[in-house]
């Protein structure tokens, strides 16, 4: 601000205007990022069953985010021979992606002191995790490929491909939505009648 003032030509009005948009600048930027780095702590799960529920499916996206990670690079040949539309790239990129959504689910899953705007991407994250392994399964299903491993737990374990991983995954989405319902991060207002 220091340099606004050094030149002396400048008029006073001048230098008041300069001043009053430097300073709405900032104000505006502190305002608008605030959203970021407010933490709130997360609701309680709505009953017990939720608790374990949650509990259940932070367990199996630990597991698998491990197990992938382990053999990361085992994990990507494995999602080539998959053969997805896109070839390699594809592949790498959906591999990838799809180890970031496990890792990132977690914060909302174990309810973690989070701005109200990364609570919900947490959530989604949460959601996306299913759907991909949903696709994959399906995919494997319905192509003629010569597949020995689904892959849900990176190339670790074989884990032969059928439609019990399509349903696996169906049930992997169950215990999402049911996760999010429990703890919703939005607040519902009800009317009364």
């Amino acid at each position: 601000m220091l340099i606004l003032y050094d030149n002396t030509r400048k008029n006073t009005s001048t230098i008041i205007k300069i001043t009053t948009v430097v300073i709405r600048r900032f104000k505006t930027y502190n305002l608008s990022m605030s959203i970021f780095t407010k933490t709130t702590p997360s609701r309680e799960a709505r009953t017990t069953d939720t608790k374990k529920v949650i509990y259940a499916y932070v367990l199996i996206l630990v597991v698998f985010v491990l197990c992938q990670l382990f053999t990361f690079d085992d994990f990507l040949r494995l999602l080539e021979s998959f053969w997805l539309p896109g070839g390699i790239p594809t592949a790498h990129i959906l591999g990838s992606f799809l180890i970031v959504c496990e890792l990132f689910a977690l914060p909302f899953l174990l309810r973690m002191n989070l701005s109200h705007s990364i609570r919900v991407v947490s959530m989604v994250l949460s959601w996306l995790v299913p759907a991909i392994w949903l696709f994959l399964t399906l995919w494997i299903n319905l192509t003629v490929n010569a597949i020995s491993n689904v892959g849900f737990l990176g190339t670790f374990a074989k884990i032969m491909p059928g439609w019990w991983a399509v349903y696996l995954s169906i049930a992997l989405g169950l215990l999402a939505i049911w996760c999010s319902w429990g703890l919703w991060p939005f607040v519902i207002h009800r009317t009364k009648k």
